[in-house]
């Protein structure tokens, strides 16, 4: 039963109308939503704190820009676990209503600004292996370590400009318009502009994708009808093929895990959403801290250089954790040899 009249309801800005978006009722839901943002935070944390540790940790990848867009994948994956899980919990699972309109807003400014940048990322670093297979004679000369730093400074501003713009006004309070189903003071016509924002960077990072796999495709077709040359065209062509796999596996996470936000986002626009297709929308948001979780997996530890880098340190640290062990053995062997003298 829907308690909850949205757009007829005349205290729709107060902080009591939160309640109404606190659609988790039973405590196996909350249990449930606790458990999935706790793992895929800590998870995503620990997974994109390494990442930034290896790139950083070596001085040749540090100045590649392919890395450094990595670097500011993780460092959005990173914020968007922190801010996320915390607010997220915080509003649904304990149900805190103890905040002005101004907090939350700023919250959801947090957790836009990451995720926004997280895809921007994502675009930036499909934008390079654009280029990379489509001009490769002009890559060093185009994709420069300055015009990195550049493009990135240029997508995080522009994210936290558009994540910032309900707290700066444009929310149904201050204009007085109907408010979003989702999330609460937010403008209707602010939750289809932000839709728009992100549809277009998945559509880019598709279009730059796809256009990857059809080069390589196009590489590897060639490669077969050159049987005779063995050797370096062999291992380039495997090299295309496991390229082809990985932006596969890049596409799919994609668009499983922010499809089904995006299409309930786009629903609650034109029609009225049930408890029911909210407590999914909870649920479904996950789906995008899982893919902050995944992009490690998918984009740094695929890479060999980082792989290379991983490895190094396991091992630097699993030989530190031997001889650790193996130190107060030989001390208290060495103390009772003295006693014995």
């Amino acid at each position: 039963m829907d308690i909850c009249k949205i757009h007829e309801n005349t205290s729709k800005c107060s902080v009591n109308a939160t309640e109404c978006f606190m659609v988790l009722s039973t405590q196996a839901q909350k249990i449930s939503i606790a458990a999935l943002c706790g793992l895929f935070g800590i998870l995503c944390i620990f997974e994109n704190s390494l990442v930034l540790y290896l790139v950083f940790s070596s001085p040749r990848t540090r100045r590649k820009p392919s890395y450094l867009f990595i670097s500011s994948l993780a460092l959005a994956d990173i914020l968007a676990s922190i801010i996320f899980v915390c607010s997220f919990v915080n509003f649904h699972v304990f149900n805190e209503t103890d905040f002005s309109k101004e907090t939350f807003l700023l919250q959801l400014g947090g957790v836009n600004t990451s995720f926004s940048a997280s895809l921007s990322s994502l675009l930036l670093t499909a934008l390079d292996r654009y280029i990379c297979i489509s001009q490769p004679s002009k890559y060093k000369l185009l994709m420069t370590r300055k015009r990195a730093w550049i493009a990135l400074g240029v997508i995080w501003v522009t994210c936290v400009t558009i994540a910032s713009l309900p707290l700066l006004g444009w929310n149904c309070c201050m204009l007085d318009s109907t408010c979003s189903e989702l999330f609460p003071f937010v403008d209707d016509s602010y939750v289809s502009s932000w839709i728009c924002f992100i549809m277009v960077l998945l559509g880019c990072i598709v279009c730059a994708y796809v256009h990857v796999l059809w080069r390589a495709h196009q590489h590897v077709a060639y490669m077969e009808k050159h049987q005779a040359q063995v050797g370096k065209q062999n291992t380039r062509m495997r090299m295309d093929v496991m390229l082809a796999k990985t932006l596969v596996m890049v596409l799919t996470v994609l668009v499983l895990c922010w499809s089904p936000v995006l299409v309930l986002m786009i629903y609650s626009i034109f029609a009225r959403l049930s408890n029911h297709l909210r407590k999914v929308f909870a649920f479904c948001s996950t789906l995008c801290l899982l893919n902050s979780m995944v992009n490690p997996i998918i984009y740094a530890l695929r890479s060999k250089e980082l792989y290379s880098s991983l490895r190094t340190v396991f091992f630097r640290f699993r030989r530190q954790l031997k001889a650790s062990e193996e130190s107060p053995e030989a001390e208290s062997t060495h103390k009772s040899s003295m006693i014995e003298t």
